[in-house]
This record gives C-alpha cells, structure tokens and sequence, in this order.
C-alpha cells in the first residue's frame, strides 16, 4: 500500500543550504509547518548523524502552528570538490486524539500512517566578493550604529577647533602686523634698548606659530578619523 502524503509544509522544501567557512558550527533552519486541524508527530532524521546536531530532532506540532529546527553542521575540513552526500528526512504522522506515549505511538505505526519527505544538503563557500562586501560593510554599520555618539562629540570638536584655527590665525596675523610697526620704529630710533622688546616679540611670534601648527595637525588627524567612519 502507497504511503500517505506528507502533509507538513517544508521550508526549504528539498535542500538544506549551509554556508561556510566550516570551522565552527554552521546552522541552518528548517522550518515545519502543520495546515491541517489535527496535531502532528514529526521526527528529523539524517544519513549523517555525527555531523549534525538537531534542535529539536523530535516533538508534536500543533494543528495549524509551525517550528523551527535548527540542524547544525559541526565543523570539519571542507574539500570544494567532494559533493555532499548528507540526506535528510522529516517523518511525520498524525496523532492520535489519545495519546500519551509518543515513543510509543511510533513504535505501533502501521506504515501507510507514516508521511516522510527528502531533503539533501548543500554546502557552500562565500565568495571572495563577498568575503570583500561582508568586511567593508560590516565596520561601517557597527560604526553607525555604535558610534554615533563619538561621530558627534568629533564633529562638534573639530567644529571648535576649526573656529580655534581661524581666531589664532586672525590673532597671529594682528600681532605679526604689530611686529612690522614696532621693528620699523626700533630700526628707525636704532637704540640698543629695543633688542629686548624684538626678543619677545619673536619669542610670542614663535610661540604663537608652533600653538596653531599643533592645533592645525590635530584637526587634521581627527578629519582623517571622521573621513574613516564616514566610509
């Protein structure tokens, strides 16, 4: 006699897709899906039972209710050229309106009550565009959305410090304007007094020049940090 067919709803419907790289756990979900008024007893089997570990392998689903199971590959060496020979099956069967045992109701199924599906399993690697894609987008969206306290505090500084900038530049250059005046008068009285007065005259002038070179560098590594983060 023919079996029934199945009558859960499988998401993905024949093949289970389970994306590298390989060395640590990969998951995939299959999710089960019960249209019908009555429950359902379901189990998850595979060929390949050492190298998956299946949350929840067995269980009861709900009249018009789904699951989701998560069916982990556990890591091993991925060869590109050998091709996946791992298989899955979901059984099902629906369940008694008396049941108290479902160990047991398995054990009493006649095989024409037994549904079942196939699934196979496919393994893949990212592409390296896509390794590229996944590096240069993710830093840019934890930055976005981490970040965006910092982002401002730098744009407010760099803010401050382009106004510091422009005050010490118009300051340097009024004081370099008083500087022309006064040495023109010392030059012109030529007494041995005003070396003093151009000493510190230079001595601010420096001191001026060295503040806004500092300043002007520190406002340029942090453009080139906010540069960065805006990528």
């Amino acid at each position: 006699m023919a079996r029934t067919e199945q009558v859960l709803v499988l998401e993905p419907q024949h093949e289970l897709k389970f994306r590298g790289p390989f060395t640590d756990v990969v998951t995939a979900t299959l999710k089960l899906t019960n249209p019908t008024a009555r429950n359902v007893c379901f189990k998850v089997k595979t060929t390949a039972p050492r190298r998956y570990c299946v949350r929840p392998n067995s269980g009861v689903i709900d009249a018009g209710t789904s699951i989701n199971v998560s069916v982990m590959l556990q890591p091993f060496d991925y060869d590109p050229n050998e091709k996946s020979k791992h298989k899955f099956m979901v059984q099902s069967m629906i369940a008694p309106y008396d049941m108290t045992d479902m160990e047991g109701v398995w054990k009493e199924a006649k095989p024409e009550e037994l549904m079942d599906s196939k699934l196979r399993c496919a393994f893949e690697m990212p592409l390296e565009n896509d390794k590229t894609t996944e590096h240069s987008v993710l830093p840019k969206s934890a930055s976005a959305s981490l970040d965006d306290g910092e982002v401002k505090k730098i744009m407010e500084e760099c803010k401050r410090l382009q106004m510091e900038v422009q005050r010490l530049r118009e300051e340097n250059k009024q004081i370099r304007e008083d500087d022309g005046l006064r040495k023109r008068k010392v030059t012109s009285m030529a007494t041995p007094h005003s070396s003093p007065t151009m000493a510190t005259s230079t001595m601010r002038d420096e001191g001026l020049s060295t503040r806004l070179l500092a300043l002007c560098v520190l406002f340029f590594v942090i453009g080139v940090i906010v540069g960065k983060l805006a990528l």
